[in-house]
């Protein structure tokens, strides 16, 4: 399965930015910062991560539930696997 280029494209963006933060809740641990401004940044790099984890997996659905269509009109069986991309989006929660 490919992931649609364009989706992509901005969940690199968001991962990029996660990572910025990422590297500033480093510097801010290693500068002695407080408890409440590190933890406060760093919830804002798991969302960051679960945003983009999540349009990943949003994309893949989309692209299954497309392939699945055609794959009906064409008389194959489905082969969207419903359980393991729930298993996938709930492993973001």
């Amino acid at each position: 399965m490919e992931l649609d280029p364009d989706e992509m494209t901005k969940v690199g963006n968001r991962l990029r930015r996660a990572q910025g933060q990422l590297t500033a809740v480093v510097r801010m641990l290693d500068e002695g910062r407080s408890c409440e401004e590190v933890v406060t940044q760093l919830s804002a790099v798991s969302r960051a991560l679960d945003r983009a984890g999540f349009a990943i997996i949003a994309s893949g659905m989309r692209q299954c539930l497309v392939q699945d269509a055609s794959a009906a009109g064409d008389g194959q069986a489905p082969t969207l696997d419903v359980q393991k991309l729930e298993k996938l989006f709930l492993s973001l929660a």
